[in-house]
């Protein structure tokens, strides 16, 4: 097992949550394989430095996220729940990417909004000053699982309608189709971890302190103006990626 990282009583994040974080981490390791459990309360209260109550809501946490299972008379079982790997390059593709490993998938439109584009998602879209965009909010699932919500910001000059299309066909290439844009590319992904949000930890069905993947894109249409700025969020215990400079078809 790896060396356990100390939790810190002063940074402002809750003991339970930095131990359950720390515990999410060894099991995405492999740390408790051998076993397949995760030690006794006894012996990570001793790890962490804290008592067993603090352990107990750690393992509380993780166990609603469904990453553990307490079994009477055994201990903490770790549910083996495969990853889903999501692929990143030039042309990344919600539907293409995850489709193959899952028997349904599908896109839901959440909310849409025609607004006034931020001084950041402006310059993101290359827009001038005051320009329009669409923005979406989407949640996509894999046999029935919440694997992402998403924040996309669309040119609403070039793009009317979009919401709709997107709505009927839960697929942001077909959305774009509909919209006249036969195809598109990433042109950058920027990939971070935190904690959930109280409005993604519904969404995605979440517990207080899981970790979501977070990615910044821009696609731009073949000529290199951009079409779509997305700011998505990934549950770390069900999708991990695979960055690639192909084509990703």
């Amino acid at each position: 097992m790896g060396q356990v990282k100390a939790v810190q009583r002063q940074n402002g994040v809750a003991l339970w949550r930095q131990i359950a974080d720390r515990i999410r981490m060894s099991i995405a390791e492999g740390d408790y394989d051998a076993t397949g459990m995760v030690p006794p309360e006894t012996l990570l209260a001793e790890q962490f430095g804290v008592n067993r109550h603090t352990v107990r809501s750690a393992l509380a946490a993780l166990g609603q996220e469904g990453i553990v299972r307490s079994i009477q008379g055994r201990g903490t079982l770790i549910e083996r729940r495969d990853r889903l790997n999501f692929p990143i390059s030039r042309r990344t593709r919600f539907t293409t990417g995850i489709g193959a490993q899952a028997r349904d998938v599908e896109g839901l439109l959440l909310s849409s909004k025609r607004e006034t584009a931020s001084t950041d998602i402006a310059a993101q879209l290359r827009l001038p000053p005051g320009a329009e965009v669409i923005r979406l909010e989407a949640l996509r699932k894999a046999d029935q699982r919440p694997v992402s919500v998403s924040t996309s910001w669309f040119p609403a000059d070039r793009f009317a309608g979009i919401d709709e299309a997107y709505r009927l066909s839960g697929s942001i290439t077909r959305a774009f189709a509909a919209c006249g844009l036969a195809d598109y590319l990433r042109v950058r992904t920027e990939v971070s971890a935190v904690h959930a949000e109280p409005e993604d930890m519904q969404r995605l069905e979440l517990s207080p302190g899981a970790i979501v993947l977070v990615t910044k894109a821009l696609n731009a249409d073949p000529d290199g103006a951009p079409v779509q700025y997305a700011v998505t969020r990934f549950p770390a215990d069900r999708v991990q990626f695979t960055i690639s400079d192909g084509d990703g078809e």
